[in-house]
């Protein structure tokens, strides 16, 4: 029997919020299993041999452990915090259907971004700068590997999408561009950076740290979270920009 209009309207919409539900699941609980596989502040380092998956001729066979206890330990989970909870909130603050804050006002809600946002970036700037002193110390090159070259570009990216915010703040700035172009420019470009923090966070989870550290199907669970959150994102954005500008045409 068809559905009508109305029962698939439902459906879809009840997809979408279970969806939304999943990735606010995934946003906290994918940094909290980091800060117990990493130890942040301890002097352990567990290691194992041979090559992480997917480093290919890019990956360098040595152990990440630093010269000063514990610093290493910091890096996975501040980029966790970064890419997974705090962007991943910073964004779906914005979702119809699952946002923590959508009784408040779009001010307060986009307040509360600007400040996820924000400090999405300083967890971000504060890892990279862990790991580059760290192989600093360690007499390792910098930015060797897929996972270093994506992470940089990703924080750098979100520096720059942090910075074009602003423009929507003081759209009087651009005058030749209207306020809904902006929005839709930052909205895109800002999914783009998202996708890179994700796909950095899937490349270091083919580290040789990660991989053996998790193994067997644990592993597959972890690579899955980055992609939850990616496509309930992704839906997002389309939903509110992408599609509807079509629709407008």
């Amino acid at each position: 029997m068809a559905l009508t209009a109305e029962t698939e309207s439902r459906l879809y919409r009840s997809l979408r919020v279970a969806a939304g539900a999943a990735a606010h699941l995934v946003a906290l609980g994918f940094p909290a299993a980091v800060a117990v596989l990493a130890r942040p502040g301890s002097s352990e380092c567990r290691w194992g041999r041979g090559r992480g998956r997917g480093e290919g001729r890019m990956s360098q066979l040595t152990s990440p452990c630093a010269s000063l206890p514990g610093l290493f330990s910091w890096h996975p989970l501040l980029m966790a915090l970064a890419f997974s909870f705090l962007m991943t909130e910073a964004l779906l603050i914005f979702s119809p259907e699952t946002s923590l804050l959508r009784a408040f006002s779009r001010k307060v809600r986009v307040r509360a971004h600007w400040a996820l946002q924000l400090l999405a970036l300083l967890c971000a700037l504060l890892g990279l700068g862990i790991i580059t002193y760290n192989k600093h110390l360690n007499g390792k090159g910098h930015f060797v590997t897929w996972h270093g070259l994506t992470g940089l570009l990703a924080v750098l990216y979100a520096g720059g999408q942090c910075a074009g915010g602003v423009l929507l703040l003081y759209p009087k700035l651009m005058k030749n561009w209207t306020l809904a172009k902006l929005k839709l420019y930052h909205a895109t470009s800002g999914l783009v950076g998202y996708l890179l923090g994700c796909a950095s966070l899937m490349l270091g989870m083919c580290s040789l740290w990660f991989t053996t550290t998790v193994t067997g199907a644990s592993w597959y669970l972890a690579m899955l979270c980055p992609l939850v959150t990616s496509l309930v994102i992704m839906n997002q954005v389309s939903n509110a920009y992408l599609y509807r500008k079509r629709s407008q045409h």
